[in-house]
């Protein structure tokens, strides 16, 4: 996110052969056009005057690059890690479904897309690291606001022990049943929050990294970087799954009436936000201290050179000397967009980071409800796959454009490889699906009476169930029921905290034949283990997928940085790596497109999905990443194919040195 200024050519005297002179300058070595020099604003690192000789040994790339790590790390765990484990428990516990989720994971990227060009333009000529202590002030802020709907919302109400004999009556309070979903808006509040502290963070942070280090070495580092960043979702999905094993309520309340096999089970979602809360407010610290400008910055900037797509907007630019104020925002604005490598390139990266955001928000829930397991499990197994793939991918990556020096044109053509072997393993999800385990009332009948998507039959039309009490059973018919009541049964006894319920009505004859001991119309509480098998086929092909996809992440960074708007605020390309908005949007519609049963409680009011079509979720999940796959490798060979490289510096310069040397004659 490096931006090189322009020369304020208003000062310079207008003689022609000065005015050749200058563009001379700009082929050949030396600082940025335009950008005041360095040398003025590298300084020691502390505060004013206060400027211990300890806090010098950080006063380098590599302790800027600790310090920003991590910060990305926090902000990793709570926007990438925290929040995509918490989302299954979000919906149960406020009464939401996908769609909306969807919106709360898209709040970020609004809030990263209204203000990345405002701050990359005003901050590209500000104290940066100054700017990083103010994105760990507002990631703090958020942290804590998002934990706050759990403080409001009061005790969680998760209902009478349904023993399954019959369902107690229950009155309806509308205004008390809906003013859980009103915390939706707290949540996008808080998101908001956390999109204006991430948006100086990977625009005016990453900046700050390539500005302090050179060209062959930038890649590396910020490889480095969004490597560090990646490890935060890592920390987040497995700490945020191993507190979903705490009763939610801790340690106001204990819940020995329900354990962790009760779907009405909800984990202690909350404590990890209000760590993360304080853990980054420490960070403000360490950035306050650094300087403007790292001590040597004036001498990397003096060995880089342009190579900006050659499309004559760098010199448009130099002439008019666009870029020094507010006013010339419209017009910098209007060169990026008409530069068509530019504009392809970021189409391409926001249709890659719409799927990865997408699958990063609702991978968990994906794998829980298509393979049959817990929350908590599968928000480890998402993390697993998604966290060293992505990690893995960029770091990669990174160690290739910086180990072979790839040109752009080289960059684009890896960047092409790279996508069309991730849309080739995605195919996984079409010979990975599994198929949905028998559901008396949703998938099948009850023993041929009753209707589909009609929970209620001759067998239990007596035994007045209620359908806003989700607690599946298992009959030995290996069908799974709504509830015990659902399933006529009228007795129950509990061994080892297992309850086992018989003489129910709505259970047909088992499949195999029971041992002696067993009667034969029993079921168990709980959901019908899965007959699906393909869990680790999809986890090996999907990993490779991830790894695959972020290898072009870097490289395309890279690219945009170094050599396409080499010339302005080139930070417009964050813009595009989260302006992914419509994906989690898009994913969480799909998402509930495939439900078969919502859960409806006493006031009638549809809240989250209890379960799902699993064929139809994974063809349209499959649908949605390949149709954006396709649309990037289409951008990115149109890119290939229109790059025009700047001509050879060094015949460049001896051609304008040449013209300088017939005008003094």
């Amino acid at each position: 996110m490096k931006r090189q200024g322009i020369a304020n050519l208003a000062f310079e005297p207008s003689s022609p052969d000065l005015r050749l002179q200058s563009r001379v300058s700009v082929s050949r070595p030396g600082p940025a056009p335009g950008r005041p020099p360095p040398e003025c604003d590298e300084g020691p690192c502390g505060w004013g005057s206060f400027t211990p000789r300890a806090l010098q040994l950080c006063n380098n790339p590599e302790g800027y690059l600790s310090a920003y790590s991590l910060l990305a790390v926090f902000q990793g765990i709570v926007v990438n890690g925290l929040i995509n484990v918490s989302i299954s428990t979000i919906e149960k516990r406020f009464e939401l479904n996908s769609s909306l989720t969807g919106v709360i994971s898209a709040s970020y990227d609004i809030a990263f897309c209204v203000l990345s060009l405002f701050v990359s333009f005003f901050g590209e000529r500000g104290h940066k690291p100054r700017w990083l202590a103010f994105s760990s002030f507002m990631i703090g802020l958020g942290s804590l606001v998002f934990a706050l709907p759990h403080f409001a919302g009061g005790i969680y109400q998760f209902g009478s022990k349904l023993e399954g004999t019959s369902s107690a009556n229950f009155t309806c309070n509308t205004s008390k049943e809906s003013s859980l979903s009103n915390y939706l808006y707290v949540f996008i509040l808080a998101q908001l929050l956390l999109g204006i502290g991430g948006t100086p963070l990977y625009t005016l942070g990453t900046a700050f990294i390539d500005d302090s280090v050179p060209k062959h070495k930038s890649s590396l580092y910020i490889g480095i970087g969004y490597a560090m960043s990646l490890l935060g979702p890592a920390i987040g999905y497995v700490l945020g799954g191993q507190l979903l094993n705490i009763y939610i309520d801790a340690p106001l309340q204990t819940s020995p009436e329900i354990d962790l096999d009760d779907p009405r089970w909800l984990g202690a979602w909350w404590i990890a936000f209000l760590l993360c809360c304080f853990g980054t407010w420490l960070l403000i610290v360490p950035f306050s201290c650094f300087p403007k400008h790292l001590p040597g910055t004036a001498k990397v900037q003096s060995e880089k050179i342009s190579e900006t797509h050659d499309d004559g907007s760098e010199a448009f630019v130099e002439d008019r000397n666009i870029g020094k104020n507010f006013n010339d925002f419209p017009v910098a604005l209007l060169i990026l967009l008409k530069n068509p490598v530019l504009m392809c390139l970021i189409i391409a990266a926001s249709t890659e980071a719409l799927v990865a955001t997408g699958f990063a928000t609702f991978l968990p829930k994906f794998i829980e409800n298509q393979f049959g397991q817990s929350s908590s499990y599968s928000a480890t197994l998402g993390g697993i796959v998604l966290i060293p793939g992505a990690a893995l991918g960029q770091i990669i990556s990174g160690i290739l454009v910086s180990k072979y020096k790839l040109d752009c044109k080289n960059i684009i053509k890896f960047m092409l490889g790279t996508c069309s072997v991730a849309l080739l393993l995605n195919t996984v999800f079409v010979f990975s699906k599994c198929g949905n385990e028998p559901f008396a009332g949703v998938s099948e009948t009850y023993n041929g009476t009753g209707k589909l998507q009609n929970l209620t039959a001759s067998c239990n039309a007596n035994c007045n169930c209620l359908r806003s009490f989700y607690y599946p059973v298992c009959g030995r018919d290996e069908v799974q029921y709504f509830s015990p009541c659902f399933a006529g049964c009228t007795s129950f006894t509990v061994q080892k905290r297992k309850k086992t319920y018989q003489n129910c009505s709505c259970i047909g004859l088992p499949k195999r034949l029971p041992d002696t001991e067993k009667a034969p119309f029993e079921a168990l509480a709980g959901k019908c283990r899965t007959q699906c098998t393909f869990l680790p086929l999809f986890l090996g092909f999907f990993f490779f997928a991830v790894v695959f996809t972020f290898m072009a992440v870097t490289p395309t960074t890279v690219a945009i940085l170094r050599y396409l708007v080499f010339i302005l605020f080139n930070n417009i390309f964050l813009v595009s790596q989260q302006s992914t908005i419509p994906g989690p949007i898009l994913f969480g519609v799909a998402i509930d497109s495939s439900c078969t049963l919502w859960d409806i409680n006493k006031c009638d009011i549809k809240g989250a999905c209890w379960v799902y079509d699993n064929s139809k979720m994974a063809y349209m999940l499959i649908g949605i990443s390949a149709a954006c796959k396709v649309i990037t490798i289409f951008f990115i060979g149109t890119a290939f194919c229109l790059y025009k490289p700047p001509p050879d510096n060094s015949a460049t310069l001896q051609k304008d040195a040449e013209l300088v040397s017939a005008v003094h004659m």
